[in-house]
Order: structure tokens, then sequence, then C-alpha cells
């Protein structure tokens, strides 16, 4: 019984030392999904007649007419990874480039390849993490809420 509380206590002050890290790699789950969505809003405003060719002929976007759909998701994929980056309205950022992600999928399905599908599956998975635990300590929303909390009541 000894030696299992001694196992016991390593494991778990060993596996605390962990919760060191979450931070960093919230960070990190942030960089990286929003540069993926950025470059892909720079390449869209770079030719920007070859993105509306795309999203009349060959992305099929539900509900939206597709040059509203061609500028909606352009302004999504430049803003909404900058405020991702920050950690500010992080969680509707995340939301936003989800949903964006999962329209992408449905527009374009029938010419995406299993590697395109592989990695809209892997930045949603990225993103819901954001969207259930927020950005993390280091990201403005974290420093916002201390702040406010600090705050005398009314």
């Amino acid at each position: 019984m000894k030696q299992l509380r001694r196992i016991a206590g390593i494991y778990y002050s060993t596996s605390k030392r962990l919760d060191y890290l979450s931070p960093a790699l919230d960070l990190f789950f942030r960089l990286f999904v929003a540069n993926v969505f950025f470059k892909s809003g720079l390449t869209k405003i770079k030719n920007w007649d070859s993105t509306l060719y795309l999203f009349n002929d060959e992305y099929q976007v539900p509900l939206l007419p597709p040059e509203i759909a061609a500028y909606l998701a352009t302004a999504a994929e430049l803003a909404l990874p900058v405020l991702l980056v920050f950690g500010l309205l992080g969680r509707f950022s995340a939301l936003g480039l989800f949903v964006l992600n999962g329209v992408a999928v449905i527009a374009y399905y029938a010419n995406l390849s299993e590697a395109g599908l592989s990695h809209h599956l892997y930045w949603g998975m990225l993103l819901l993490v954001l969207l259930v635990r927020g950005c993390g300590q280091w990201s403005l929303d974290a420093w916002i809420e201390k702040y406010l909390k600090s705050l005398p009541p009314k």
C-alpha cells in the first residue's frame, strides 16, 4: 500500500507539472490555425477575379449568392485569425472559423481530396478545442476577464 501511494504521488506531481505547458499549447493552437486561415484570405484578395470565379463556378456555398459568400469568407479569413492570435473574442473567432471551415467542406466536398478533407478535420478539431476551452491564460480575453473580476462590485 505504501508503495502504491508513493507511485501515485510521483504520477500526480509529475502530471501536475504538465499544466504549466497548457498556455503554450493554447497559443500554439491559435497561431497554427490562424496562420492557415489568414493565408487563405490573403490568397483570395491577391487575385480577386480568381476568387469570384471559384465562388461562382467551383464552390457550391449554400444559401448565399456567390459574390456575397466570397466577400464574407474573405473578410472572415482576414479578421477572425487576427482576433484569434491575440485571444480577443477568442471563442467567437473560433466559432466563426469553425463554421467557415464546415461551409468550405460542404461547398467543395465533391472536389476535395482525402488529404484536403483530413486537413479540414484537423483544423476543425483544433477550433473546437479553442471554442470549448477558450484561448487560455496567454490571451487578451483572460487578461480582460481578470481585470473585470478585480474591479470592486457596485
